[in-house]
């Protein structure tokens, strides 16, 4: 299944960096165009911990081959989670170590139908005719204080408890991602990002980036440039991807 053979060409572009203070980048991404699969993930425990955790679910989602239907690469990209998240625990047990995990947010589209899975705080943004739509919702502390009214999404981007996530991979026996459905759009834009982005972007920050004119590989270079410009206390990492019309490809290029 290609972005031709559905009705739509995928362009996308991404961009990841360590961000102003930590020593390392422990956030991973992958884009399978060919397969419709997008996927960030931020990964927990510090060096030789969550760099791994977060690389183990890119690589085991690379594996996931040809779906011949919606439900097909659904179930496919569940078994790579399955297997990524049992091998971080496996290397967690093999080196005592107690924190080890990943956040993961992956797009997938297949035909007309699209699905958003993920676990923790990295998110999938949709911007359709202008609207920016979260897709996601954050399964983290600072999430339910919002929920209950608690906490402003502005206070929430400075509470201590930011960074506290209640799912992720790797950190219990079976993964328990959330997903949701949908339909594509010609020209619908999503961004998936680890919460590097989000600490210092508000929704309209994000909305106002992706609206300015330049390819996905250009906006994902200026949302990482805007992050690093506001302080960038975590690592970062955005994909953009737009879905074209195969007969605006021309235009388009690579």
């Amino acid at each position: 299944m290609t972005g031709d053979e559905t009705g739509f060409h995928f362009v996308s572009g991404a961009c990841s960096h360590k961000g102003m203070v930590r020593a390392h980048n422990e956030d991973a991404h992958v884009m399978l165009p060919g397969t419709g699969i997008w996927v960030v993930a931020d990964g927990m425990g510090g060096h030789e911990a969550g760099d791994i955790a977060s690389r183990l679910i890119v690589e085991e989602i690379s594996s996931v081959g040809l779906p011949v239907s919606a439900q097909d690469q659904r179930a496919r990209f569940s078994q790579r989670l399955i297997r990524a998240n049992e091998r971080i625990l496996a290397h967690a047990q093999a080196r005592n170590l107690s924190t080890v995990g990943s956040t993961v947010a992956a797009l997938m589209i297949h035909g007309h139908e699209l699905a958003c899975t993920w676990a923790g705080d990295s998110r999938v943004y949709l911007l359709r005719k202008g609207l920016l739509t979260r897709l996601t919702t954050d399964h983290s502390e600072v999430a339910r204080l919002i929920a209950a009214g608690e906490l402003t999404e502005e206070e929430a981007r400075r509470s201590p408890s930011r960074n506290v996530i209640t799912r992720a991979i790797g950190i219990q026996l079976h993964p328990n991602p959330e997903t949701v459905t949908g339909v594509v759009e010609p020209n619908d834009l999503f961004l998936l990002c680890s919460d590097g982005l989000t600490e210092h972007n508000s929704d309209d920050d994000l909305r106002q980036m992706l609206l300015q004119p330049g390819s996905p590989e250009t906006l994902a270079r200026r949302l990482i440039e805007q992050t690093l410009a506001r302080g960038a206390r975590d690592n970062v990492t955005a994909i953009v991807m737009c879905c074209q019309p195969v007969e605006a490809r021309d235009d388009a290029g690579e």
